[in-house]
């Protein structure tokens, strides 16, 4: 188990982000960030300007994202398990410079910062 989990992250091609590193993203203008939570989830609150695409529906949505496979793309769910999963998608569709959320809403909250409600 160790060596998966070791061998996955030195293969992955996305960035693992904490919290300051994902403002720093968030604070690029090119920058898009995905929220790959289910809808039920997202009601509480989600990240300003985040896009809601569920982790069940990134790869049929993926044209939706085109226009992002060069820009800095921040991907967050609840704890940062799904998006990580999200992460992988997009870079196997040619996404260069993808970023998980690492604890996902729940670390960006825990660092008190904003969340929008709508």
């Amino acid at each position: 188990m160790i060596i998966w989990t070791e061998f996955s992250r030195i293969t992955r091609k996305y960035q693992q982000v904490n919290t300051t590193q994902a403002v720093q993203i968030f604070n690029q203008d090119t920058a898009v960030v995905i929220d790959v939570r289910e809808d039920s989830e997202v009601r509480s609150g989600k990240i300003k300007g985040a896009k809601h695409i569920p982790l069940a529906q990134i790869k049929t949505r993926l044209v939706e994202l085109e226009s992002a496979k060069t820009k800095p793309v921040l991907v967050y769910c609840r704890s940062g398990s799904r998006s990580s999963h999200a992460c992988d998608l997009l870079t196997k569709a040619g996404f260069e410079n993808v970023s998980n959320l690492a604890g996902g809403i729940t670390a960006w909250e825990s660092a008190n910062l904003p969340v929008s409600k709508r």
